[in-house]
């Protein structure tokens, strides 16, 4: 069920008993969630449409989903469904490629599309007087795409660079991609991964999709959900406009009608993957379809095994036995037979058994062990809380009535299974434990490095020769659409009158103390984030202990002086909220989202964690050890590996230059006294900040923060200013990393802060570089030459110069000539001025990502607590618009002339070297290779 469809939640365990009498007691049953209100209707044609009114939004969003997924993948052609998702965004009959992004991004919206097992989706959020252009657009690639020889080439390309990115180059990647759906299934063909395999797209033909076009995307299988700011009538008239002549074929709809026959007997299987990190172990249990009555209780089963730190997974796993860097569970529920799967990642030095067998004593205790009430209400404010957020947007309430209808069959399903969750008891949960969670019903992957396999070759997880996939049939009417000539050709209808955005209008005091409150309210949900913003992070961390205030920061919510660790996430998640603490170059910060009726309770956790953190040693210890996992798991992959050393080798020693999180070398070295000193020099009352976001007003928000902080009087040791930055010089590096399933490619140089004069036309500048679809990095990479799933550039600027870079992916041999566009595209829009209808574009696109980032109340908090830690004045929050809309092509030119001249670029590449190298050395005599064994992060040299 959507509401717990989130992939791959963090696990957790029930208290002990020692620690039961220190809880709060659990709040009343969770609270009914306000049904979403929309109307119905279904055209002629069978199309069903969905309208869902919010008049305080300025956008609309649209979304277009169609009932057929990679189930639906023809026989010999699996991830069909996924690459013809790609292929409805080229040419119509009346649109050229690509003009969904003009409809879309360069108007200061976005558009993306997914493709599931059951579905494929496609949603535009746009200002809302530009409605009519998007249902104009959306019937017309229903009614007449062009697939021509050109774009499925390319897009063929793309979806096997988003392949080897995602499945073959991501630790883990194969494990979810792959071998989970394999092993889950001996018939039906949700067996088949949805992103398919190198060999089945190279034989799909032009025709096959043609055939699946003119089989699948037809208004009596699809469902349209529009949402925002709109008027009824006009919608309903523009609707029939558009939707209304397009034919419904009179042959049937392919349906899988397979069953899945039920797992008697356990599976087990053993495989080795080169760039493992770490042993992981995943085993998944059968459950039924979506729609059958025991998905509510299965729904709660799912989170008391694993949301949030006080859940069994993560306390029994990960905290109290130390066995798993990340202990998950993914509820993958469909329209058929879905699955429960229980996944741990190892921590450094346990063995994937014995992880095995604390899965299956968890999975037992479900069975054997009724819930207790305290853990059976936290789990249903869990549920409300998430999807009180999930609601929060226009796109993300129309996404939850498109999601009920598809899988489903019925636009009310959200509502009634919440209101079935209020209603499900620990006896329930239980007894589905029971019946669904049986050690013969069990199948098993064992996922170890490839280092680890002594000779061994482990086991093949391939989709059953018994998976019945059906036929692709090709219906006798296709037709082959041609665009249609300058002249006759249907031009979008002109956009509408603009409806104007309301900017965040943030509320300003400051207590006795010296603390500072900053209140935005918003009362459309009862929701409340609560921000704790610190004056110092990671640039203040010493030379020699890089990751110590990262690593402070993740133990504030790891035990006070009155709480445990255990106590702080039990008595949080029983308010159906969420506690983080995080550290970013500049600050540091604590936050919580809870329902608003809460906030006094919440409050006063958040300000237990930020005035009395104990730093106890073993709760040091269990961080240190959890910390290096992760920085384990990340320099594997890649593309992330790029991004830390290219921020190395441009920033050097400076502030921003070595890995926030840390080393593995660095993290060890941290002593309790370092931690302590970075505590003292980030929170203090008169250098931080509280944001309050939602429906809170200002009076209620005083109270809050009087009761919570007002008698706070630490006073904090702030370390010296940072000398002003001495950059190395640039350098080609290469770090060899056998066996990668791509290369990570960075351009980087230094840039510029946040205060700095030049940032807006420089922040103009780094969007036409690489911001967004219609970029000019993603245009010349992926669009025209399908190098890479996506390209980009980003520009970090904060109280000190950071990094600006373009970066992708690629496949490892074209490592170089990725390496070259970058250079001439950095080179170009320093060279060239922009021409006026391309900066109009890219501006939208920056005002447009402003637009959507203070939509929720967890972005607003964001938003402003950025302001704070770059030391940015409010009232700019106000300004930003203007300032972005005051950019000209002249602004932008200088700025990229000084901060995007190639020549005081560096280059990196991380991938399999042998495959790139000679061409690279070639055009960079001098480039560097380092191993990435003898890689060395905590330096500049590298080494």
């Amino acid at each position: 069920m959507r509401l717990s469809r989130a992939a791959l939640l963090l696990g957790a365990a029930l208290l002990p008993a020692t620690l039961a009498q220190a809880q709060p007691t659990a709040p009343a049953p969770a609270p009914a969630v306000k049904p979403i209100a929309f109307t119905e209707r279904t055209l002629a044609n069978g199309l069903r449409v969905y309208a869902i009114r919010d008049t305080s939004t300025p956008n609309v969003s649209v979304q277009m989903w169609y009932d057929v997924g990679s189930k639906d993948d023809p026989a010999g052609r699996s991830g069909f469904a996924h690459m013809f998702e790609h292929l409805m965004f080229k040419a119509t009959r009346n649109l050229v490629s690509e003009q969904m992004d003009r409809l879309t991004e360069d108007v200061g919206g976005n558009n993306n599309a997914s493709t599931n097992d059951d579905y494929t989706e496609y949603h535009e959020t746009i200002p809302a007087n530009h409605l009519r252009r998007l249902l104009f657009a959306e019937a017309d690639r229903m009614a007449s795409l062009v697939v021509e020889p050109k774009s499925f080439a390319s897009e063929r390309d793309v979806v096997k660079e988003e392949l080897r990115q995602n499945t073959n180059a991501r630790p883990y990647g194969k494990l979810f991609s792959l071998y989970f759906p394999a092993i889950s299934y001996t018939r039906h063909p949700y067996a088949r991964g949805t992103i398919g395999s190198i060999d089945n797209l190279d034989s799909a033909q032009i025709d096959d999709v043609r055939a699946f076009h003119a089989t699948f995307y037809r208004p009596d299988n699809a469902v349209l959900v529009v949402s925002g700011n709109f008027d009824p009538a006009q919608l309903n008239q523009w609707v029939d406009q558009y939707f209304a002549k397009i034919k419904r074929p009179a042959r049937p709809i392919p349906r899988v009608t397979t069953t899945e026959p039920p797992r008697t007997q356990a599976i087990s299987r053993t495989v080795y993957e080169a760039n493992t990190p770490l042993p992981a172990v995943l085993i998944s249990y059968p459950i039924p379809a979506d729609r059958d009555p025991d998905s509510a209780p299965l729904a709660v089963l799912n989170t008391i095994l694993s949301q949030g730190e006080s859940s069994r997974l993560y306390q029994s796993l990960v905290y109290r036995d130390q066995l798993a860097q990340s202990a998950q569970t993914y509820l993958d529920v469909k329209q058929g037979p879905g699955n429960l799967a229980v996944i741990a990642i190892m921590a450094s030095g346990k063995d994937v058994a014995t992880g095995e067998a604390a899965l299956h004593r968890e999975i037992a205790r479900m069975r054997d062990t009724v819930a207790s009430p305290a853990e059976l209400a936290k789990a249903k404010n869990q549920i409300v809380t998430a999807e009180l957020l999930g609601r929060e947007t226009a796109e993300g309430k129309g996404r939850t009535i498109a999601q009920a209808t598809i899988i489903d069959g019925d636009p009310h399903a959200a509502d009634r299974q919440l209101a079935e969750i209020g209603r499900v008891t620990a006896a329930d949960v239980q007894r589905v434990a029971r019946k669904y969670l049986q050690d013969d019903r069990s199948a098993t992957i064992r996922y170890l490095p490839a280092e680890s396999a002594n000779g061994s070759k482990g086991d093949t997880i391939a989709v059953a020769s018994s998976v019945v996939a059906q036929q692709l049939v090709t219906p006798p009417d296709v037709e082959i659409v041609t665009p249609a000539s300058a002249a006759e050709r249907i031009a979008p209808p002109a956009a509408g009158p603009t409806i104007a955005a309301a900017t965040p209008r943030p509320v300003e005091f400051a207590l006795s103390n010296g603390m500072r409150i900053v209140v935005v309210e918003k009362h459309d949900l009862p929701l409340l984030t609560a921000l704790l913003v610190g004056r110092g992070g990671g640039a203040n961390d010493p030379a020699r202990l890089p990751g110590v205030n990262s690593l402070a920061a993740d133990l504030l919510t790891k035990g006070t002086a009155t709480r445990s660790a255990t106590d702080i996430a039990q008595q949080i998640e029983t308010l159906g909220g969420a506690i983080s603490s995080d550290a970013s170059w500049d600050g540091s910060t604590i936050d919580i989202t809870v329902k608003a009726d809460q906030a006094a309770p919440a409050l006063d956790i958040l300000a237990d964690v930020a005035r009395n953190p104990a730093f106890k040693p073993d709760e040091i210890e269990r961080a240190r050890t959890q910390a290096i996992d992760g920085v384990q798991v990340a320099i594997k992959n890649p593309s992330q590996l790029a991004g830390l050393v290219a921020s190395r080798t441009v920033l050097g020693d400076t502030a921003y230059g070595h890995p926030l999180e840390g080393t593995p070398a660095s993290l060890k070295a941290i002593s309790a006294g370092d931690l302590r000193s970075a505590y003292t020099a980030t929170w203090a009352p008169a250098q931080t900040t509280l944001v309050m976001v939602g429906d809170v007003t200002v009076a209620k928000a005083r109270q809050l923060a009087e009761t919570a902080f007002a008698n706070w009087r630490a006073t904090a040791t702030a370390p010296a200013a940072a000398p002003a930055p001495a950059y190395p010089k640039p350098r080609v590096v290469v770090v060899d990393l056998p066996g990668a399933g791509q290369a990570g490619v960075v351009v980087g140089r230094p840039g510029l802060a946040r205060n700095d004069p030049r940032f807006y036309p420089t922040a103009v500048a780094n969007t036409i570089l690489g911001g967004g679809f219609s970029s000019r990095l993603n245009q010349e990479i992926r669009i025209k030459r399908g190098l890479a799933y996506g390209a980009g550039s980003s520009l970090q600027a904060g109280r000190q110069p950071g990094l600006i870079a373009g970066r992708t992916s690629t496949k490892n041999p074209s490592a170089p000539e990725t390496v070259s566009i970058i250079l001439a595209e950095m080179k170009r829009l320093g060279a060239e001025a922009v021409t006026p209808a391309e900066l109009e574009t890219r501006k939208a696109v920056l005002v447009g990502n402003f637009g959507r980032a203070t939509e929720t109340t967890g972005g607003i908090a964001g938003t402003v607590g950025g302001y704070v830690v770059q030391g940015v004045p409010l009232s700019e929050l106000g300004a930003y618009v203007s300032k972005v809309a005051a950019v000209d092509p002249a602004a932008v030119q200088a700025a990229a002339g000084a901060l995007l001249d190639p020549a005081a670029a560096s280059i990196v590449v991380v991938g399999d070297a042998k495959d790139f190298l000679a061409p690279l050395r070639k055009a960079y005599p001098q480039v560097e290779v380092i191993p990435a064994g003898s890689l060395k992060l905590e330096t500049a040299a590298l080494r």
